[in-house]
């Protein structure tokens, strides 16, 4: 199959993003205590955590894979991830769906998925 590779993160079923900017600088250690201290999250779950630096041009994904941690790494050579901005939580979770849409550059906060609807009958 010819094509661009793509990351999959389907395995992930939860998906946090860190809403404030972090210092790139920080690796696998830095972004654990943040994600373990700041967000009291459970480091070791089946998630994927999901950092921006200040410019907002890169992206680190943080997860625990069977017998360590991964980080991952996006850097946009032009433009800017869409974030957002205007939440009062420190954490936000989207879908993995959603976040393969935003490494793609789609704002996934501009324009949300048409409302789930429910019916006990016709």
């Amino acid at each position: 199959m010819v094509g661009r590779p793509v990351m999959q993160f389907a395995a992930h079923p939860k998906v946090f993003l860190h809403r404030k900017p972090v210092d790139f600088r920080k690796q696998i250690n830095g972004l654990s205590l943040i994600v373990q201290d700041s967000l009291q999250l459970d480091l070791f779950a089946e998630a994927l955590f999901v950092f921006i630096n200040q410019g907002r041009n890169r992206i680190k994904i943080l997860y625990w894979q069977k017998n360590g941690f991964c980080l991952w790494l996006k850097r946009l050579e032009k433009d800017k991830f869409a974030w957002p901005r205007q939440q009062n939580s420190e954490t936000i979770i989207i879908t993995s769906e959603e976040l393969q849409w935003l490494l793609d550059g789609f704002n996934i906060w501009q324009s949300p998925p048409h409302q789930t609807l429910k019916f006990a009958s016709v």
